[in-house]
């Protein structure tokens, strides 16, 4: 029988830690945590996920700001408007939804991101300290990730971590995340030649590969594993699923996350902590979410 580990529990708490914060940094402050998203182009993926970060933004007591450009938008336009944004003192958290059109130089955007504004840890400052350990703002995803494992209460030191995947947004800083909470960490990618023999020796998988139902039912997957599904995928009847074939291999491990519910509410619950942590960390406030 497998444990279903579904987001709303630990969501439920990351908020109620958020709204708290968030209401301490206004009474000591006057000034709500501050979001500022840019969206470019009519993605209808992004438009949903920025809208939805800024409703959960002002469900919190928290400040949005909402910059949306045609897709035709200059490297130049768009590099000005993050610079305003960086020297503007009631922005605390940048984001710039990805991906971006193809013109423009995604990397150009991100390393001009103050690194203390910079809410999804993209900038190459705040990954250098998620490397040694010292970041305080945290890839969104693999932070949600490590809140569900602590929530319940899965044992990460000494444990044989696998992740599929080696994607700058989750694999890379995931394994980093388990490796420093003292797992024993293999990346498994594209070019793995026997992505069987790992999963055999794995207590955590994450599956953040990006294809559907990609780990089947057919591996040999250990009784006792706890397995993380971040695919976020639309099968041939477009319906929505996750990386693992959850019906098939839901009964032959410990525990699970289905899709959805599983991690993808996790990845903005964990956005609001980057904002409320940069505006602590940019007013000196010793509060802690």
């Amino acid at each position: 029988m497998h444990i279903n580990l579904k987001a709303e529990p630990v969501s439920n708490e990351v908020y109620a830690r958020v709204s708290r914060a968030a209401e301490s940094i206004r009474a000591k402050t006057g000034h709500a945590p501050t979001l500022a998203t840019v969206l470019v182009g009519v993605d209808p993926a992004s438009q949903v996920y920025v809208k939805r970060k800024g409703e959960m933004a002002a469900k919190l007591g928290m400040g949005h700001r909402d910059y949306k450009f045609e897709a035709n938008i200059s490297q130049d336009l768009l590099m000005d408007t993050v610079r305003k944004l960086n020297a503007d003192p009631e922005v605390d958290g940048i984001l710039v939804q990805r991906p971006l059109p193809k013109h423009l130089d995604e990397s150009k955007v991100f390393d001009l991101i103050d690194p203390t504004k910079d809410v999804d840890c993209f900038s190459p400052h705040n990954v250098g300290l998620l490397v040694q350990g010292r970041c305080k703002l945290l890839p969104c995803t693999p932070a949600g990730i490590m809140e569900i494992i602590r929530h319940y209460k899965i044992e990460i030191t000494g444990k044989n971590a696998l992740v599929v995947g080696r994607s700058d947004i989750v694999g890379k800083p995931m394994a980093m995340l388990l490796l420093h909470s003292h797992a024993t960490v293999t990346t498994a990618h594209s070019k793995t030649r026997d992505l069987a023999a790992c999963v055999a020796e794995a207590d955590i998988i994450v599956a953040a590969i990006g294809r559907v139902k990609f780990m089947t039912g057919n591996l040999p997957w250990k009784k006792s594993a706890v397995v993380i599904d971040v695919g976020i995928n639309r099968n041939e009847a477009s319906k929505l699923c996750g990386d693992v074939d959850f019906d098939a291999v839901a009964p032959k491990v410990a525990a699970i996350t289905p899709v959805p519910g599983g991690v993808g509410p996790m990845t903005i619950a964990m956005l609001m902590v980057n904002t409320v942590r940069a505006a602590l960390m940019r007013k000196n406030i010793m509060d802690e979410v």
